[in-house]
């Protein structure tokens, strides 16, 4: 990885503290845990390769000692423990309960992997976040390279393989999550062209202008509205957080460069009458299949008559197939539908929970305040976009709250009461 673009290689500062053969396994380790980020990019179909690399990271991590568990974290892990039961106690009553108890077991999976991320952020929190946010960048730069191909047809077989509905999907099997994946990759590279000095904030900024491209080509208007939530949140904080006058100018300074870089690579890729025509299609509060009984929002009415009526659930998965023919377009709605109401409150509770929990250590730290505003701003916008999207199993959704709780398990431990951090390098 190039020092000028991304900065020195995470698992690089890392060696220093590590000598013999456990500094050895744990340098290893440190790799796999890139590799395993880097590869949360390719998800053409389930279960994808990540999920491979995390059930070996979930024995792995404790194994080598690169875990640590706190009552914070225990008291995430159980939450998530409760959901999962309400959802299984509810799986009887699914028409499928096989496919019902399927669906909770591959939450449990995710939710497990999330401690274990926390907890392996929490054990060297600067360090092993940005070993994991690398990874995250990469795999964003390499799917919106396939979703570009894909789009604009540059390889043989390209349009088949990366573009679904005539959108780019890039390494995803959909286009919905393939625009929100890439939003955490975007924050994270405005991050870093606001700590750096201003001759090396170009490449991240160049980034972040491009993975952009990936997400305007996805046509998600999830995708959209989350990107515009982070950014916006992202801004806020990181300016009314600091308290140099001349960071403040250099935050505005970047983000009007930010907005221009977008918006001229926004404006070539509108030039193309394709990009055009569908931009102006999708660029719409409603679609004609968002209308109506059988429409998106008539679904959701179907919901939260099921909810009403189903104190304790209806089984995961059994809305598609008893009752609409897709999805209900909201986690929560969907999550209720799984668990029943218990479950249901306990996943909003989790959620807002995460939010609280992030904003409390973004305050108390000025350390890790810079890395907990990106967490928390990606999160803030994946988990409001689980209003208009079933994102209960997205897993990089799982990988946000995981850089929440473990930045905030590390910064309890080390807290900097109310200091302004300097975004100057």
């Amino acid at each position: 990885m190039r020092s000028d673009t991304l900065g020195t290689d995470p698992i690089l500062q890392a060696m220093p503290a590590l000598t013999g053969a456990r500094g050895s396994i744990h340098t290893a380790t440190l790799g796999i845990v890139w590799l395993t980020f880097f590869t949360s990019g390719i998800v053409f179909a389930e279960p994808a390769p990540v999920d491979l690399m995390l059930m070996g990271l979930v024995l792995l991590l404790p194994l080598v000692g690169l875990v640590v568990v706190s009552q914070a974290l225990a008291g995430y892990l159980v939450i998530w423990i409760a959901i999962v039961a309400t959802g299984f106690l509810a799986a009887p009553f699914a028409g499928e309960p096989a496919r019902a108890a399927s669906h909770n077991a591959v939450t449990l999976y995710l939710a497990i992997a999330s401690f274990v991320i926390a907890g392996f952020v929490a054990r060297n929190a600067l360090v092993h976040s940005r070993i994991v946010l690398s990874g995250i960048v990469w795999a964003g730069i390499t799917a919106t390279l396939a979703g570009l191909a894909g789009y604009f047809d540059l390889l043989p077989g390209a349009a088949d393989t990366f573009t679904r509905f005539g959108r780019a999907s890039g390494t995803f099997k959909d286009p919905n999550v393939f625009g929100a994946f890439l939003v955490l990759p975007t924050v994270y590279c405005l991050h870093l062209a606001i700590e750096r000095p201003l001759r090396r904030a170009v490449w991240p900024l160049a980034i972040a202008a491009f993975i952009a491209l990936g997400i305007l080509l996805s046509f998600s208007r999830g995708a959209w509205i989350n990107l515009a939530i982070a950014v916006l949140v992202f801004g806020f904080l990181a300016f009314s957080t600091t308290a140099s006058s001349g960071a403040r100018a250099r935050i505005v300074g970047l983000a009007l460069a930010g907005l221009i870089a977008m918006g001229i690579v926004a404006a070539l890729a509108i030039q193309n009458e394709r990009v055009s025509e569908l931009l102006s299609e999708r660029a719409t509060l409603t679609q004609s299949y968002d209308v109506g009984p059988e429409g998106r929002f008539g679904g959701q009415e179907k919901a939260l008559r099921l909810v009403s009526e189903n104190p304790l659930g209806i089984g995961a998965q059994d809305f598609t197939q008893s009752y609409h023919h897709e999805e209900v377009h909201n986690v929560y709605l969907s999550m209720t539908l799984n668990g029943g109401w218990i479950g249901g409150v306990l996943f909003v509770v989790l959620n807002a929970l995460t939010l609280v929990v992030g904003a409390n250590a973004l305050l108390s730290n000025a350390t890790l305040r810079p890395l907990l505003i990106v967490a928390v701003s990606v999160f803030a916008a994946t988990a409001l976009e689980g209003v208009i999207i079933d994102t209960d199993h997205w897993r990089h959704y799982y990988v946000e709250l995981a850089l929440v709780w473990g930045l905030a398990t590390a910064a309890r431990s080390t807290p900097v009461a109310h200091t302004a951090h300097s975004w100057s390098a």
